[in-house]
């Protein structure tokens, strides 16, 4: 079981059967066995080296990411927040500007792959079986069966679930947060370690924001007094409402990953939006 959350990696697995599979091997990750034997100490021990092995393999993507001059997002969230919705018309809305792939990470089946791909963007799936997060030696695996050359984007599509990928870095630039209106304004106080590690929150699904008596502002200060520093966008990905600022930000960190710059995210100058 994975030490970080007990989640069990006995059968993660990577599916060649379709062109944007990849296999990346019997040892693909770092989870570690817990036979009830050991004490809080080991268990410890065994902690630190899983993540220390997965931080080695973090630094090896993002040095390879910036020398290819890539701006890579990992996107996090609960299940059913819509950000394979929101990376679809992402895609399409930018394709005939920026090259972009995608890895996509979910516990069974391709079926987000699928959809990834229908919309002309290089994917590559990683099943992870009862696993419940992606890490850098997986991801490590998919960019080597991606063609990176020229690549401007990459982005990652984590399992979803709050918890443990915050806790895994996986070489990107920025970790992105999509929280939709459904899931209730305090997500961000239940969840405060995912919402600290991430730089950028996505409110989504905005246009129901009306139906489900959401407070967008009460969310934004909620997120605010767990990270001061968080960029925050409200978008709808079906409506399109907010999306262009998505895609500015997009833009310029495209162009700071060219120049080697880093891109400012604490929402002080361009992207305040502190209302």
């Amino acid at each position: 079981m994975c030490i970080t959350c007990g989640c069990s990696a006995d059968h993660s697995h990577h599916d060649h059967s379709r062109d944007h599979h990849y296999d990346d091997g019997p040892n693909s990750h770092f989870h570690h066995h817990n036979d009830g034997s050991k004490n809080e100490t080991k268990r410890l021990s065994i902690q630190t080296d899983v993540l220390a092995k997965n931080d080695l393999f973090a630094r090896r993507n993002r040095r390879r990411f910036s020398d290819h001059g890539m701006f890579v997002l990992n996107l996090v969230s609960s299940p059913g927040s819509g950000k394979t919705t929101l990376l679809e018309r992402t895609l399409n809305d930018l394709r005939v500007r920026f090259r972009s792939a995608v890895i996509e990470g979910d516990q069974q089946t391709d079926h987000d792959a699928v959809r990834i791909a229908a919309t002309g963007a290089p994917v590559r799936q990683i099943n992870t079986g009862a696993g419940c997060h992606l890490d850098a030696h997986m991801v490590s695996h998919a960019v080597d069966e991606l063609s990176i050359d020229g690549l401007d984007l990459l982005f990652i599509e984590n399992v979803g679930n709050l918890v443990c990928p915050a806790s895994f870095d996986l070489g990107e630039q920025h970790k992105v947060a999509v929280l939709s209106v459904t899931e209730g304004e305090d997500k961000p106080l239940k969840y405060p370690h995912m919402f600290r590690a991430a730089d950028v929150m996505l409110i989504n699904k905005v246009d129901l924001a009306p139906h489900v008596m959401f407070d967008i502002r009460k969310c934004r200060e909620m997120a605010w007094r767990v990270n001061p520093r968080i960029l925050i966008f409200e978008v709808s990905a079906l409506t399109g409402t907010g999306i262009e600022a998505w895609y500015r930000w997009i833009a310029a960190g495209v162009a700071a990953a060219k120049s080697a710059e880093p891109l400012d995210c604490s929402g002080s100058q361009m992207y305040d939006n502190r209302k």
